[in-house]
Formats: structure tokens, C-alpha cells, sequence
């Protein structure tokens, strides 16, 4: 079978909710990241063959097919087609996915897969919350046949956080301390340059600016976000943010033909689903499948990335593998660098990508959870 190879992979810097992105337009963003990654590679732009972006809630700014938008906006050809495909927040994930499958059909050759996601102007997943309280499930919770499967539990992600925490015994405390490493992990890595090689900077917008420093006694402060969830705080929760990111996705001729050099091999991808109302569980299930698909053992794998949604889902992930802590979001994760919901799959690709260059790893293994109680897998294999 034909094979998918990564020759290219980075990302904007990740503005805070009213930092510095904020006021930046959708496409503006996503097109920032498509002219560079373009720019940086001796494929001609007209011989692209398709551009797939991730995005949430495609309503406002981020409406009318953003991936096509962006592609315009950013002065390449008229004649490359773009989609944008929807799978909560690993969308832009399904897109590196839908790129590799692409290419290894042999229909395909070069696809530039990518997200992008402006949270300032849409703070939270309408699909989600569609503007009511936190406390509120989603609206395809009031179907009548939606009602007859699942009764009246909350679709809610919060509340899976909760029951996460309480099903595996995760104390609040326990979050905390978690959260507290992503932070310290985050600031080590800027302090240390590790980002600079896959943030493409906006004018003079240089480097994230989501992480903070943190203490635990600050954080043992914070008011729960919803009372009927008292160990979900801001605090352990992945912060709303502003980014944009991309990944290009070649064929094997297309490597020859161009005469690229490929960073890294695509191994694995498939998706898998779990309970709705567990809603945050599905990563849990979805690695272990996507293993033994591969014929590999958790042990083969170097390095994790996995999306830190809340600090429970990745805890619990942790829990249930045994994989070493010390080698999951060794950069951070989303509760110190931010969730850009469409933006965060190939976000995460960026850095697993970078991370396995810098220490010489060779496998790394991405997975998120996704609304509806999905879970999207890929295996990369470092090259060079």
C-alpha cells in the first residue's frame, strides 16, 4: 500500500481569549500559516491538490468553507480546492487523517491538512453550549429519539470531567498538581527555545502566551465552573485561546518528484468512538485499538501527545495505560498552551513532531477526545 509521509508541520503562536490574536480574522489566521508552510517547501502552490481545515462552530468569522477562504486569502491559485470538516476537537486531526488516507488511496499527492480556530470572538463550542449555562446539555439532547437511547443524562463535558475525576478517584487536589506541571513544563519549554522551530510568528507576535506561572495555592481559590461539578475549575481545565496550524501530507512520488526530504512517516491513524455521556473517555479505548491495529505495544511508543481537555481525561488515560507521565505533553498541554478546538489536532502533530526531532525519538502517538465520545489515533514515525 501506498504510504503518507509529514515533510512539514507548524503552527501560529496560541493567543489568549482577548490577547493578542484575538482581534484576527479567521481566515487572516489561517491563512498565516498556510503562505508560510507553502513558502517554506518547493512544491509549486497550483500543484497542491487539496487543503483540509479543522473548525468548530463555523459560524461568524470562521463561516463559508474557511479552509478555501483561508487558501484565497493567503494569494495562492485559484485552482486548489479546500474543505472543512467538522469532528469537535479533534478536527483538525481527522484532517491530517483524511489527507494521509488521501494519499495512500493514490488519488492524491500533496495535501496541506490544518486548523484553525478563533475563540475570542467564539468563546466557547456553540455546538456545545449553544449559548446557554454551563449546567444545560447540548441541543440534539432534546431530540425525542436521542431521549428514548440515552434518558435525560447531561451531554455535557463538564460533567464528564466530574465523573471522570469520581469514577478514578482523582482528587481535585490531584488536578491541580497536574495542571500545575503543565505550566511548569510550558514556561521550561519557551524559556528553552524548544517552540521556535514550529511557531510561524504573528508580525510581532512571537511566541505563546497562554502558560502562566501558577501556585497551588491560587489555584485552590478558584470557584468550580458550575457548582453541581465542584472539582472542575478553570484551573484544570484547557484555556480558551486563539491559534492556527498546519501539516503537510505527501505521497511517496511526490517526495521523488519534488524533491523533498520527509520528516516523518504516518503509521497508524484510525478513530474510534465511546459513550456519549462519558463523553471525554473514548482516548482511553481508542489507544489500545489503534496498538494492536498496528501490531505495536504502548512501550514501542517514545512520546504522547494527548490533548489535556481537562486534567481527569488525561489522568484517567494514565491510569488505564501506565504509560510513564514523564513522557506525555513533555512541552505542556492544553491547560497551559491552550485548546483551539479545530486548530489543536495538527497543533499537537506540530509539537510531537518537533519533540521527536529534538530528542531523536522515533515513535509518537497523538490522541484527543472529541464531542460525542470520539477519539482520533495517529502513530508518526521520526525519519532523517
Amino acid at each position: 500500500m501506498p504510504e503518507a509521509f509529514i515533510v512539514d508541520a507548524l503552527r501560529s503562536p496560541t493567543g489568549r481569549r482577548g490577547g493578542s490574536l484575538a482581534q484576527v480574522h479567521g481566515a487572516d489566521l489561517g491563512a498565516h500559516v498556510i503562505k508560510a508552510l507553502v513558502e517554506r517547501n518547493a512544491v509549486p502552490a497550483a500543484e497542491y491538490d487539496d487543503v483540509i481545515f479543522g473548525c468548530v462552530d463555523t459560524i461568524g468569522a470562521l463561516a463559508g468553507d474557511i479552509a478555501r477562504t483561508a487558501w484565497l486569502v493567503a494569494g495562492m491559485p485559484l485552482n486548489v480546492p479546500g474543505t472543512t470538516i467538522d469532528r469537535q476537537c479533534g478536527s483538525s486531526q481527522q484532517a491530517v487523517h483524511f489527507a494521509a488516507q488521501a494519499v495512500m488511496s493514490g488519488t492524491q499527492d500533496v495535501v496541506l491538512a490544518g486548523g484553525v480556530q478563533t475563540m475570542s470572538s467564539i468563546p466557547i463550542s456553540s455546538a456545545m453550549l449553544a449559548g446557554r449555562p454551563l449546567g444545560f446539555t447540548t441541543p440534539f439532547a432534546e431530540s425525542k429519539g436521542w431521549q428514548a437511547r440515552f434518558g435525560d443524562a447531561p451531554v455535557n463535558q463538564f460533567y464528564a470531567a466530574q465523573r471522570i475525576a469520581d469514577h478514578w478517584n482523582i482528587s481535585r487536589e490531584a488536578m491541580e498538581i497536574f495542571a500545575k506541571e503543565s505550566h511548569d513544563r510550558a514556561l521550561k519549554a519557551m524559556a528553552e527555545g524548544r517552540f521556535d522551530r514550529e511557531v510561524v510568528p504573528f508580525g510581532e507576535f512571537l511566541m505563546d502566551e497562554t502558560a502562566r506561572v501558577s501556585t497551588l495555592e491560587k489555584m485552590a481559590t478558584l470557584q468550580p465552573v458550575d457548582p453541581a461539578y465542584p472539582k472542575i475549575t478553570a484551573a484544570v481545565s484547557s484555556s480558551v485561546c486563539d491559534a492556527a496550524s498546519a501539516v503537510l501530507v505527501v505521497s511517496e512520488a511526490a517526495l521523488k518528484r519534488y524533491g523533498l526530504k520527509p520528516r516523518a512517516r504516518i503509521v497508524h491513524l484510525s478513530v474510534l468512538a465511546d459513550d456519549p455521556i462519558w463523553h471525554l473517555t473514548a482516548p482511553i479505548p481508542a489507544t489500545r485499538n489503534a496498538l494492536k491495529k498496528a501490531g505495536m505495544k504502548l512501550e514501542d511508543i517514545d512520546l504522547v501527545e494527548i490533548n489535556e481537555a481537562f486534567a481527569s481525561v488525561v489522568m484517567a488515560w494514565l491510569q488505564e495505560t501506565g504509560y510513564p507521565h514523564a513522557r506525555i505533553n513533555v512541552n505542556g498541554g492544553a491547560i497551559a498552551l491552550g485548546h483551539p478546538l479545530g486548530a489543536s489536532g495538527t497543533k499537537l502533530m506540530t509539537t510531537l513532531l518537533h519533540e521527536l526531532e529534538r530528542t531523536g525519538g522515533r515513535y509518537g502517538l497523538q490522541t484527543m477526545c472529541e464531542g460525542g465520545g470520539q477519539a482520533n489515533v495517529t502513530i508518526i514515525e521520526r525519519m532523517g
